[in-house]
């Protein structure tokens, strides 16, 4: 029942009131898109909860950005924020400032895990496709006169796979230790 917010919306002299009738959880919101879309420099989007623009704070955050890029102001009714003003604008910098600490625990909480499992000997990622044994194999067929395309049918992956794992056609050559330069000779200029 939108009626509470509606009237609300009135009283602040909106001219134009958009209902969205999808959760603002969803990403997928046409009317906000329809909102966002229309707004131009100078307007003032008016909401009748910050909640009803987003239901998480990165994600209002994100749309504030948005719209300041755009050099669109918000106003929320029920929290008594308006970014037209200096205080609302101090107000939205602290809510950005909480959004990034937050993002900021979330990274050091993921690093700490990953640590963690690897201090067990868990490690993330795409297993390889070519285990240890089928690299050895497939390093001994080469040898006995397999071709590249051979094995690339035989263990099913690409050329790109068998040179990830350390299968060459050839053996590496030594590189030879460089000779020092020749010391330039001054050149001879003919008399003439």
């Amino acid at each position: 029942d939108f009626r509470l917010q509606l009237d609300a919306l009135r009283k602040a002299d909106c001219t134009r009131i958009l209902e969205e009738k999808a959760s603002g959880a969803k990403t997928d919101r046409p009317e906000l898109q329809k909102l966002l879309d229309m707004c131009r420099k100078g307007d003032v989007i008016v909401v009748w909860k910050l909640d009803r623009l987003a239901r998480s704070m990165r994600q209002l955050v994100e749309t504030v950005q948005l719209l300041e890029e755009r050099g669109v102001q918000l106003r929320s009714l029920t929290e008594s924020i308006d970014t037209t003003s200096a205080g609302g604008k101090l107000t939205f910098h602290i809510f950005g400032a909480l959004a990034e600490f937050e993002r900021a625990l979330i990274r050091e909480r993921t690093l700490a895990g990953l640590a963690a499992a690897r201090a067990r000997g868990i490690y993330g990622g795409r297993p390889p496709k070519l285990s240890s044994d089928d690299a050895a194999m497939a390093r001994k067929l080469l040898k006995d006169g397999e071709t590249f395309d051979d094995l690339m049918r035989r263990f099913k992956v690409s050329r790109a796979t068998l040179y990830n794992a350390g299968i060459r056609r050839h053996e590496p050559t030594p590189v030879k230790a460089k000779s020092k330069p020749r010391a330039a000779r001054p050149r001879r200029r003919s008399g003439r």
